[in-house]
């Protein structure tokens, strides 16, 4: 396995401006950690404080794991000075701050390393595009993308300390709760590609409307390298709106008249979704291991990625036709018993629980759909009324019966209870009694969705039933 590209004192101090306490400006280390159990022989130590524990209280821990170089914050030199005697080999540099400073050194390393950047944004579906982006580029480059949700200041430059001398891309999921936080993580990669997925409800409890969040998004086009394209989804109005406001270079993708790259023949089944991707002077058939049409449109953006990048129709397909869809991202799982349960814990807001409802009603077909929801989080003054929307949307797609747990189950159920379901079809509780009720009500061909954001680890519920549901099978066949 390709080491990471090594860091010099000096590199350091001049990515961060920096001032070195100790040591000299020639050390050598092979890898950055802000992990004190995580340290290996050659290891710079980052001691950042965070909203549960500050570094800066493990630097002794480091130490005895091997940690050769230590990054703190001014204000806590005294730390290193009392943990310093007798040992005048080590190497401290000290900045302002380190969270800041783990930034400058990622938009140091993606300089010096002279990978290309693609990087994404969007309410919802920018982990399962970075996904595919990857799967795509992969196929005729070497590519480092960000593992799991790595997508805020922290994970971010974590992920890009991986590079390694033989990268050519890095494909960057930037996430934001908050405004200015895209702004921050854009000008660290200073993309030759910038895609934004979509506009929706999603944390819009940081902002004052979903035209806050639109702007916040498009933090990311001023980022975006002079010669850089912007890609955008042709299929959201307020995304397109972006694309109006800017003299980047565009590629629209989408279903409609306006996109460059469109997907035509889209075809529904219980294997996948099919599709024809139009790329300019060249059609392609796509069969997705996965469901749902903004699967689709999350294909189309890689396939723009990788249409820029320069590669061959037969290149995106093959990325694509390997994409499978990250864990507790709309998972198909079936029982024993004949029981259908869709894994879709990763996360939630108002647009990606409407969109989990609609497909589930496609696939059950005349059998029963249940859901089982926990809370969509960070909605802040817009909980109670986007909760209640999703009880009235639960009963327009044709769920049978609910199954809901926490804060805002009662809103839920409130908004389904005015749709006309009957109470004894609402429970309401633990997501422990949740599973219990589940077992009791359930019957061979029934389609169980199981939906929260992830603070709610609906996942819990998933793996409840398949264990509980596996054993009543085999009690049966003994």
């Amino acid at each position: 396995m390709t080491k990471p590209i090594p860091w010099k004192c000096k590199d350091i101090i001049k990515a961060t401006g920096g001032s070195l306490l100790s040591g000299e400006g020639e050390s050598l280390f092979e890898n950055i950690s802000i992990n004190s159990r995580e340290i290996s022989p050659n290891t710079l130590f980052v001691a950042i404080k965070g909203n549960n524990h500050d570094g800066h209280d493990f630097i002794s821990h480091a130490l005895e794991n091997g940690a050769s170089g230590f990054l703190i914050n001014r204000e806590k030199d005294s730390v290193f000075h009392n943990l310093k005697k007798g040992r005048e080999e080590m190497t401290c540099l000290a900045v302002e701050d380190t969270i800041t400073a783990l930034g400058d050194l990622a938009s140091f390393n993606i300089k010096r390393s002279g990978v290309l950047v693609a990087s994404i944004t969007g309410s919802s579906g920018k982990t399962t595009t970075k996904e595919m982006t990857a799967a795509i580029l992969g196929k005729g480059f070497n590519t480092l993308a960000t593992p799991g949700n790595y997508n805020n200041n922290i994970g971010l430059p974590l992920t890009v300390f991986k590079l390694n001398p033989f990268h050519e891309w890095a494909v960057l999921e930037l996430g934001m709760n908050r405004p200015k936080e895209i702004e921050t993580l854009a000008d660290i990669c200073n993309p030759d590609i910038g895609v934004i997925t979509n506009i929706g409800n999603a944390h819009i409890g940081a902002f004052d409307s979903i035209e806050g969040i639109a702007a916040a998004k498009a933090e990311l086009v001023e980022k975006i390298k002079d010669d850089g394209v912007l890609v955008l989804n042709g299929d959201d109005p307020r995304v397109v709106q972006i694309g109006e406001r800017t003299s980047k270079r565009l590629l629209v993708y989408g279903t409609g008249s306006n996109a460059e790259i469109k997907a035509e023949k889209i075809k529904k089944k219980q294997e996948g979704i099919f599709f024809t991707l139009n790329l300019p002077g060249e059609r392609i058939d796509i069969a997705l291991k996965a469901h749902g049409e903004f699967m689709v449109l999350n294909g189309l953006a890689a396939a723009s990625v990788g249409f820029l990048a320069g590669l061959s129709g037969a290149k995106i397909k093959a990325g694509l036709e390997e994409f499978v869809p990250v864990g507790g991202r709309f998972n198909l799982l079936e029982t024993e018993n004949g029981v259908h349960i869709i894994n879709d814990t990763y996360n939630a807001n108002p647009d990606s629980m409407k969109a989990a409802m609609g497909i589930l009603n496609s696939l059950k077909g005349n059998q029963r759909g249940l859901l089982v929801l926990g809370d969509m989080l960070e909605l802040g003054k817009h909980g109670d009324s986007m909760h209640m929307a999703v009880g009235v949307f639960a009963v327009d797609s044709g769920a049978s019966k609910l199954y809901l747990t926490g804060r805002f189950a009662d809103q839920v159920a409130k908004g389904a209870l005015s749709r006309g379901m009957m109470h004894q079809n609402i429970f309401t509780g633990t997501k422990k009694g949740a599973v219990e009720a589940l077992l009791r009500e359930t019957v061979p061909g029934d389609w169980i969705l199981v939906k929260g954001s992830r603070g709610l680890s609906m996942e819990d519920v998933v793996t409840g039933l398949i264990y509980r549901l596996s054993l009543r099978a085999r009690s049966k066949i003994t």
